[in-house]
Order: structure tokens, then sequence, then C-alpha cells
């Protein structure tokens, strides 16, 4: 794929993250799923992040950020760095808030991850080799889908090849040279923007 400027990258990352926003909405009504009143917070779960391009974009919001806010945001991350790397360490699967998580709310709201959009509901995605994946839901759509006949799915095939070739068109020739990401939101916050060429 043709390298594309960064603008147009995030303009169509913009717009793919709306879709996923939409296809969330659709299946999480048709199960009557709400994070509402929910006893977990799934800003606790520990996920690793695989792309260039949300990593560019993350730090987007954050470098629209006031100062302040952006280094409290830093210092929290470098916080949960180092508990959760001690916790792994020992075999404990983290369970840490994330460091962008403001009274509930994301601090960068528009510009989080797709792992944070699409979390909760029940989904699947088809790999490039055929093998189907699928995913139960947090443990509330587990409750609420473990009498239904048909249990709404969200297919996200569709939306994660849209956000790989977002990520072709973001480093262009360099996309098989780039050493793979495999990083926790809090990391690529401490790591600082990758640095990609202009």
């Amino acid at each position: 794929m043709k390298k594309m400027t960064r603008q147009a990258v995030f303009r169509k990352l913009a717009a793919l993250y709306e879709r996923m926003a939409d296809a969330y909405s659709e299946t999480s009504a048709a199960i009557g799923l709400s994070c509402e009143n929910c006893e977990n917070n799934c800003c606790t779960s520990y996920f690793q992040h695989h792309t260039y391009v949300e990593w560019v974009y993350l730090w987007q919001g954050l470098n629209s950020l006031p100062e302040e806010k952006r280094n409290e945001y830093i210092a929290r991350a470098e916080e949960y760095v180092r508990t959760a790397r001690a916790l792994v360490e020992t075999g404990v699967k983290p369970s840490i808030m994330c460091p962008l998580n403001d009274n509930g709310l994301c601090g960068v709201y528009k510009h989080r991850l797709m792992i944070c959009r699409m979390h909760g509901v029940v989904n699947s995605i088809t790999m490039p080799n055929g093998k189907k994946l699928s995913f139960p839901g947090c443990f509330k759509c587990q409750e609420l889908t473990s009498d239904m006949p048909q249990v709404p799915v969200l297919d996200r095939t569709r939306l994660y090849k849209e956000l790989v070739m977002l990520e072709m068109g973001l480093l262009g020739s360099k996309v098989k040279s780039m050493p793979k990401v495999d990083l926790t939101l809090a990391e690529m916050i401490v790591l600082g923007p990758p640095k990609l060429n202009p």
C-alpha cells in the first residue's frame, strides 16, 4: 500500500473508530449489555496493543492535553509499568487501573485504542490463515448471553483489516522492517511517541 500522510491516516483512523463504536453499540444493545453500575471495571484489564498507527494516534491525543495533565498521565503510566512488571515476574496477571482513567472517564477518549473500544461484547475475528478466534465478552456479557439461543457476535475481521491497512499506510515500505509492537498502553506512554519518519 502507498504511504499516506499522517493527517490522512489520522482522519481515516478517526472514521474507523466511529464505525467500531457503531458496531459495538449495535451488538451491546442486542445483548442488553450496559457498563452502567458495573461492579467491575474493564479499565483494569491487562492488554497488549500491536499497531504503530494507534500508538501514534494515542500520542496525538496526549499532546493535545495541557502539559500538567499530560505529565500526570505519564507519571501514572510509569508507576503502572513498574507495578505490572513486578507482578508479571511473579506469574500474576496485573489488574491495575489504566493510567488514563480519570474518575471512570478516559482522559483521551477520542484517541482510545481499538481493544479499549471493542472489549465487553462477544466478538470474533478470522485470521489471514483462515483460523477463527472467538472471545466470550466480559463477565457481565457472559451472564447475559448464557441462556440466549443465538448470541449476537461482533465480527472484528473487517475492522481489523482496515486497521492493518492504515498501519501499512502510515509505515509505507518500512512496514516489514519495523519491530513488532507488543506493548501495554502504559508502556506506549512511558516510551513516548514511536520513532517514525515524518
